[in-house]
């Protein structure tokens, strides 16, 4: 088993839109121009149907490719992408497959803003803090790098309302909402 730091974190590609699903190239976009990209250096993801490999882009980044089982080792490779409402994301993923396979700078992968990134990690933290006993004070203080307050202080506190907010969250993402992490948030 791997170290937690080396370990290979994959969703089920059905749910990240950042997976991309590769099968043959079909017959009418064949050209001999160039040798089909080989994905050798990827991490090989066991499966009884299908090869799935984690693919990295570089600067920290990876994708899941699920390689359909007709396609021929060594034959060129296409991407295919369902047109419904998951199309633009994995179309986003295949640009970021496409900008490293030609050497080009790798766009960041958008499902995240920074903010909500920060929120995320300081949902975890105040989580972690809640798990480990500490009361919601003392997480606001560590979390918030805030001075002790007294009751009173306390009870009128922007922190306070802001960790029970971020508790709420964090439990949410715990029973399942995780999930909403893996794709973009659009509107209907």
């Amino acid at each position: 088993m791997e170290p937690p730091s080396e370990a290979h974190i994959v969703w089920l590609p059905e749910d990240d839109t950042s997976a991309i699903f590769l099968g043959p190239t079909p017959t009418r976009l064949l050209c001999d121009a160039e040798p089909p990209p080989t994905f050798e250096s990827a991490y090989r993801i066991a499966d009884d149907s299908e090869d799935i490999l984690l693919y990295d882009l570089g600067n920290g980044q990876r994708v899941q490719l699920v390689i359909d089982p007709t396609a021929m080792l060594g034959m060129p490779l296409a991407a295919v992408i369902p047109l419904d409402h998951e199309g633009l994301d994995r179309l986003e993923s295949v640009g970021r497959l496409l900008s490293a396979l030609h050497g080009r700078a790798v766009p960041p992968d958008t499902r995240l803003t920074r903010q909500q990134r920060l929120r995320l990690r300081r949902m975890l933290q105040c989580f972690d803090g809640y798990r480990d006993g500490a009361t919601q004070r003392e997480i606001a203080q560590v979390v918030f790098h805030i001075a002790a307050l007294d009751r009173q202080e306390w009870q009128d506190a922007s922190a306070r309302h802001a960790i029970k907010s971020l508790l709420r969250d964090a439990r949410a993402m715990i029973a399942g909402g995780y999930r909403t992490l893996l794709r973009h948030r659009r509107q209907n």
